[in-house]
């Protein structure tokens, strides 16, 4: 088994039929599909025993656990795949495409340890907009500072887990961030980047509308993992330097920055060297 597609649920039976159909929509075959529900009062159960005569691989189970993190554990002890996707009930692949194109990827890219794609982000609204993350580029710690590689896009090999463990269930919201950094800043893992929209993301999510939380949450695991002094440095500087990473994606604009900033400096050194022949 190459793949296997995780999804937790409590208590979301719309948003969860709305994931099945399209995970049963793939026209590949070389997956499986894992269901972890949170002992749901609603009619989730329902809704998967109504797919269970599917023609693909699922498994389900039902019981409480203590958290998202919980079940997403459990979900991960469960699969057989090489590879792990978290697919949350409420979230869609967004074409019947999806696995097809990115088990050719993985297969292109020599089978990396973890390969990305966008996330299609889903407004209440209706709106919608692309999430490349990191489309590629090198990622750093600043860019984990104030972001995050999101994971309902991103294939990851499961012996990951084993080799940086679990995800930290005393976290409410971060603790696919907590990993990552422990994975990519910390660890040795460097993300493969596939251009192909893989999920339909839902904006009305914990995660998305609990901010406050999610700031304290991150600022804990930064407080555990990072020293104090190149901490400071970055609650001092990270604001400016992501500044300037953005006018890097616009020549001009980053060139007038970059001469006006030559220009002031020389001024402050003029007037310094007036003060001390004065």
């Amino acid at each position: 088994m190459r793949l296997s597609i995780i999804t937790i649920n409590r208590n979301n039976a719309e948003g969860l039929r709305r994931t099945l159909q399209s995970v049963n929509a793939q026209n590949a075959s070389d997956f499986e599909h894992i269901v972890v529900d949170g002992a749901s009062t609603d009619e989730s159960v329902q809704v998967i025993r109504q797919c269970e005569a599917d023609t693909i691989s699922r498994s389900w189970i039902s019981e409480p656990d203590t958290g998202i993190y919980n079940a997403m554990n459990k979900g991960i002890r469960m699969a057989k795949g090489e590879y792990i996707q978290i697919l949350n009930s409420g979230d869609c692949l967004a074409s019947p495409y999806v696995v097809e194109r990115m088990l050719t990827e993985l297969q292109n890219k020599k089978y990396p340890n973890i390969l990305y794609g966008n996330m299609i982000k889903v407004f209440p609204n209706g709106h919608t907009r692309r999430d490349r993350s990191f489309a590629g580029k090198p990622i750093t710690f600043l860019g984990f500072y104030g972001g995050t590689l999101n994971h309902s896009p991103a294939y990851v090999r499961k012996s990951l887990f084993e080799k940086y463990g679990m995800y930290d269930e005393s976290l409410r919201i971060v603790s696919d961030w907590k990993w990552y950094m422990d994975a990519i800043i910390f660890g040795d893992e460097t993300p493969l980047y596939a251009d192909i929209d893989i999920t339909l993301f839902d904006m009305t999510g914990v995660s998305e509308t609990n901010t406050e939380l999610t700031k304290k949450e991150r600022r804990q695991v930064l407080e555990e993992k990072v020293s104090r002094p190149i901490l400071n440095d970055y609650d001092s500087y990270a604001f400016s330097m992501g500044q300037i990473n953005r006018l890097r994606r616009f020549p001009f604009f980053y060139k007038l920055f970059y001469w006006m900033e030559r220009i002031l400096f020389k001024w402050e050194q003029k007037t310094k060297k007036n003060q001390e022949i004065g």
